[in-house]
């Protein structure tokens, strides 16, 4: 407990995989940096009641069904709870108006809860368990993450074989950064903070992660330390 604002945050079901036990403890280690009481859920773990604000974070693809579409033979096997329980934890979220913040998968999760679909694979982005790639990223001005992470261009890593485009966002949200045609960043101007971005903040030692990409993390904190009535 650290008595700052308490976010929920989803994670993969750990499946004895070194990697994945890697980066779920990246993402406990940035929200708790970030002066959040972390509530860590997964698939097998009902969230709490009250909560201050949504994390939700990288892994599996999603089922396309949740979005009207057929698989594509590349679309990576799913896990149909996890997707529940977060489309689920979106909807409290966005009723309650409670800041979220989306990452990677979750940016994807996001879309879909708003009524976007998905681009289900992105040939040559990324190969099964492959690299972090590296990118230069410029907020647009004016915008959530912006006001974040700044107006400069700043370097990000991504790892992810499905994205979002112009087509498939979903109505009311803001794309505010595009990298090779895909939308590496949006929000929903219309809520107190709501922000996504498709790469990696919580992997701030990676070389190609700049110090500006991470600040996303202390803005999604001091939003939610700013919510009318504060979990207990």
């Amino acid at each position: 407990m650290t008595g700052g604002p308490r976010v929920v945050t989803t994670l993969s079901v750990l499946n004895g995989s070194e990697l994945r036990a890697r980066s779920r403890a990246h993402y406990l280690e940035a929200l708790e940096a970030a002066g959040f009481d972390v509530v860590a859920v997964d698939s097998r773990t009902p969230p709490p009641a009250e909560f201050d604000a949504l994390c939700l974070t990288g892994g599996e693809d999603l089922e396309p069904s949740r979005y009207g579409a057929a698989a594509d033979p590349k679309t990576e096997p799913a896990d149909p709870a996890r997707d529940a329980l977060e489309l689920a934890l979106v909807a409290t979220a966005r009723e309650r108006d409670l800041p979220i913040l989306g990452i990677c998968r979750g940016f994807q999760v996001l879309n879909v809860a708003y009524g976007g679909s998905l681009v289900q694979h992105v040939e040559g982005h990324r190969e099964a368990n492959g690299p972090i790639h590296p990118h230069q990223v410029l907020a647009s001005p004016g915008s959530r993450l912006a006001a974040a992470c700044g107006k400069a261009p700043f370097g990000v890593n991504a790892r992810h074989h499905q994205g979002v485009d112009e087509r498939t966002l979903a109505a009311g949200l803001v794309p505010t950064a595009r990298i090779d045609g895909l939308i590496e960043a949006f929000e929903d101007p219309a809520r107190t903070w709501v922000v996504a971005v498709q790469w990696h903040p919580e992997r701030k030692t990676d070389p190609d992660m700049s110090a500006a990409g991470t600040r996303i993390f202390d803005a999604f904190a001091a939003a939610a330390a700013r919510q009318p009535t504060r979990a207990r």
